[in-house]
């Protein structure tokens, strides 16, 4: 009976694992190309959507403003507003007592006047009002509707445009987020490429760390039949075993490798860190003709980076002028005509009007101000010849850039031979010594140097054709000219948001 529970118990367990296996065996995975990683990039990379957050920012802040210069509607009301109170007149030497209700409502429409900062309003105050009074026991009292119509125009004089600067501004402001925005999705690209092939890298080192143990497996198998049949030395065996442990490790610490490397590019991507992904590439690379002329004119005429600078000239320009304005002098226009009228029937309130025409005229006159301004202004004036030299420093640092990625992109064809030439000649002096090794020629250390060799020349003939691809890439961002396709990019496709 016991025999029986315990044989039920371990069938439950080959049971279960076999379900667990199955599960594994279903479990999502994705087979991942540059394009499609690419395209993934593009929609959920948590560094794009923080981009977006950004350039959405600029963007509400800019419709707002230009809201702001359209007609604004406002009605205030003011429904109940009673007062008792008892005053002294100072004219008559007596006291008096007035009480008062009232309700009223106003009604404004603002325009904002871009081309001059102006703003003209037209307004219309409507309310009914309750007064009582008595003064040295003689009352008085008074029930009336009431309206004051009027057209009203505020005008700043001698000073700079405030609305039209402030709006400028924001779309600088704008125009350098979608920049960035298109920075960003470059460099997006070239990460994604980078942690891509970071991942192939893993991979085909973890197939290399699985072909170089299946070699030294086999190797240990023909060693150790020759010590058991007494034809080698058991010190051969030694090192079999040994060289047999020490790949073994490399396939562990590949394994490892591979997974982290896969977890870094699904966290940049913005995938599930629980999906399983499979990586597919191209490494063979064809040469492309490159044109270093062409690419620098491309790269100072479309470069983003230029357009930057120059924001921020106009941005320090901006700010001398706002610099100037201090202590200035200045002046203000305001203009009112508008009628009122008052009586107790509301169809009468216009039967006997008071026309109420007001202009106000004012002036800021600043007197001294210990060299204040002059001193702003001189440190403005600084900020914009610190902007004016960034610009030309920036064109000289573009042609530095796509002079050394050119240097480098025929360093790497060089690289790109040597390395196919040398992972050839390691395959077939491996193949040599594993002949004399099974013919008893070679010790199993002598092996394993030339299976490292070997392991060694794949890794770097892979990795000199990915680094000539992400060179290629670096070029067309630093040019943004791409020159496998022979096309220009243009950077207003690039502010194109396509999530």
């Amino acid at each position: 009976m016991k025999t029986f529970q315990l044989f039920f118990k371990f069938l439950k367990t080959i049971l279960f694992i076999a379900l667990i296996a199955g599960f594994n065996m279903l479990k999502a995975q994705e087979v991942l190309t540059l394009e499609r990683a690419l395209e993934i990039g593009e929609s959920t990379s948590p560094t794009i959507q923080l981009q977006l957050l950004n350039l959405e920012r600029y963007q509400k802040n800019l419709e707002a403003q230009r809201a702001s210069l359209k007609s604004q509607f406002s009605l205030t009301l003011n429904p109940v507003n009673y007062s008792n109170s008892r005053q002294f007149d100072d004219r008559t030497q007596q006291w008096y007592t007035s009480e008062s209700f009232s309700t009223n409502s106003t009604l404004r429409v603002s325009q904002p006047i871009l081309w001059t900062d102006g703003t003209i309003s037209l307004v219309n105050r409507f309310g009914w009002q309750n007064t009582s009074s008595d003064f040295g026991g003689s009352e008085g009292a008074n029930k009336a509707f009431t309206n004051n119509l009027y057209l009203s125009l505020e005008q700043p004089v001698f000073t700079y445009n405030r609305q039209q600067m402030n709006l400028k501004q924001l779309e600088l402001n704008f125009e350098n987020a979608r920049i960035s925005y298109a920075m960003q999705r470059l460099n997006l690209e070239r990460n994604i490429t980078q942690f891509f092939y970071n991942v192939y890298m893993s991979q085909l080192n973890l197939e290399i760390a699985q072909e170089e143990l299946s070699n030294t497996q086999n190797s240990y198998d023909i060693i150790k039949n020759k010590v058991e049949a007494g034809l080698v030395a058991q010190e051969e065996l030694y090192q079999a075993e040994l060289n047999l442990s020490t790949s073994k490790s490399s396939l562990q610490n590949s394994q490892v490798s591979y997974e982290n490397a896969k977890d870094q590019l699904k966290l940049y991507l913005g995938m599930d860190l629980y999906t399983d992904i499979v990586i597919m590439a191209e490494v063979e690379v064809d040469t492309v003709q490159v044109d270093l002329e062409r690419a620098i004119e491309h790269g100072l005429a479309s470069r983003m980076e230029i357009r930057q600078r120059e924001i921020d000239i106009e941005n320090s320009q901006f700010s001398l002028i706002q610099t100037k304005a201090m202590n200035e002098f200045s002046g203000n226009v305001s203009l009112s005509v508008g009628i009122t009228g008052d009586n107790e029937a509301i169809g009468q309130i216009y039967e006997t009007p008071t026309r109420n025409p007001q202009v106000s005229l004012s002036f800021n006159i600043p007197i001294f101000d210990w060299g204040e301004r002059k001193a702003r202004i001189g440190a403005q004036e600084a900020n914009i010849q610190s902007a004016e030299i960034n610009l030309s420093e920036e064109k000289q640092q573009i042609i530095i850039d796509i002079r050394q990625v050119y240097r480098n992109l025929q360093n790497q064809l060089n690289q790109i031979e040597i390395a196919r030439q040398s992972e050839t000649n390691a395959q077939l002096t491996y193949e040599i010594n594993l002949q004399r090794y099974e013919n008893g020629d070679l010790t199993g250390m002598d092996l394993n140097l030339y299976q490292t060799q070997l392991s060694e020349r794949k890794i770097s003939s892979a990795q000199a054709l990915i680094n000539y691809k992400i060179e290629l890439l670096n070029l067309k961002i630093q040019s943004l000219y791409d020159f496998e396709n022979d096309q220009e990019i243009i950077p207003s496709e690039l502010y194109s948001i396509n999530n």
